[in-house]
């Protein structure tokens, strides 16, 4: 069983850091419900939400070396893909998926800082059920999951970094509230979490 992450919190993705070599990043979440007396009953619930999940990734000195969104799917000559963009949010389980094959980033690489933000402006206090997994993809075993819980008028929030440290792959929960349509207006609270 997989580590249940509060915000703030370390740990490592695997106890002695060998033998991890793919994983992947789930984002999955629901449009909120309408709200109000009669809300559920005409209507159904808060209709799409477009959210997008997108990996920055780093070096040593906290420069981007990379950028993986739905606008490239792939980065770090393919260490990193992007399975594709979901704008509603229907369904269960992942929404959007980036996989990760940790074997194959240069070691130059420090850290991978997982962001989602919504494309169409939509506020957070319209999202309900949004959680982060770190899988094992090779054992489909889920390592760390984040409930991204907190509501609010954001348009964006950095869910995690996944970074190096003494040959061992770790997870940091960040849960930091954002403004930001994509990555880019993103990026001061991105560097931040760095």
């Amino acid at each position: 069983m997989g580590v249940s992450l509060t915000k703030g919190q370390k740990v490592s993705l695997s106890k002695d850091g060998a033998g991890l070599t793919r994983i992947f990043m789930g984002l999955g979440w629901d449009a909120a419900k309408k709200g109000g007396l009669l809300g559920g009953l005409f209507g159904g619930g808060g209709g799409d939400i477009d959210l997008d999940a997108s990996c920055l990734v780093f070096d040593d000195a906290g420069q981007p070396v990379d950028q993986i969104w739905f606008r490239q799917l792939s980065g770090v000559n393919g260490a990193i893909v992007h399975t594709g963009d979901n704008v509603t949010g229907a369904g269960d389980g992942d929404d959007e998926t980036i996989k990760v094959d940790l074997s194959r980033l240069p070691a130059s690489v420090k850290s991978l800082v997982f962001v989602v933000n919504s494309f169409r402006g939509q506020t957070f206090d319209k999202v309900a059920n949004a959680k982060c997994r770190v899988v094992d993809d090779t054992s489909g075993v889920e390592l760390a999951s984040f409930t991204l819980s907190d509501s609010g008028s954001h348009t964006g929030l950095v869910m995690a970094k996944i970074y190096r440290h003494n040959d061992e792959w770790k997870i940091h929960a960040i849960g930091e509230k954002t403004v930001g349509k994509t990555f880019h207006d993103m990026m001061p609270a991105i560097q931040g979490a760095l």
